[in-house]
């Protein structure tokens, strides 16, 4: 340290890569890393294809089935999500509108429409979690959805 302050010099820091692993006994690897990432990013391809981002999560968790727990999870949880948060979703605001519709017939339905609006959101919402599950598990973190995660372990574990 130098003879001025306490504060040491950025040169005298030393440097620690961390140590990313889900399970202290096997080490995550950047491939594994990458392919978690693009499970999760795969609810991008719903926007303009329907199903197949739940497929591209899908195919990746059957090829890493036997090959990575840690990409297997991610895959999972993946899917799981998907079809939960973003297609149940959907349904949920269909349904919330076509009844916003069928009540407005009688004025009642006026005061759902901000509800129906706001719910309208959830599909951004999936995209922005998804979002931050992809660089949680590209940075190794074992990543676990709300609701879906404990589900998806218990189901990976039996």
């Amino acid at each position: 340290m130098s003879e001025q302050s306490d504060i040491p010099t950025p040169e005298e820091i030393p440097v620690v890569e961390p140590v990313v692993t889900v399970n202290p006994a096997e080490a995550v690897t950047t491939e594994e890393r990458t392919w978690a990432l693009l499970a999760h990013l795969s609810i991008f391809l719903n926007l303009f294809t329907g199903l197949l981002g739940t497929a591209a999560a899908l195919v990746i968790y059957l090829v890493y089935k036997d090959k990575s727990r840690y990409v297997t999870y991610q895959a999972l949880q993946a899917i799981i999500f998907q079809l939960v948060f973003f297609f149940g979703g959907g349904l949920l605001i269909g349904l919330v509108w076509l009844i916003t519709g069928l009540l407005s017939i009688v004025l009642v339905g006026l005061i759902l429409i901000p509800i129906a609006l706001i719910l309208s959101l959830l599909p951004l919402g999936c995209l922005a979690y998804a979002i931050y599950a992809a660089v949680e598990t590209y940075h190794g973190k074992d990543f676990k959805y709300w609701l879906v995660g404990d589900w998806t372990r218990s189901a990976l574990t039996d």
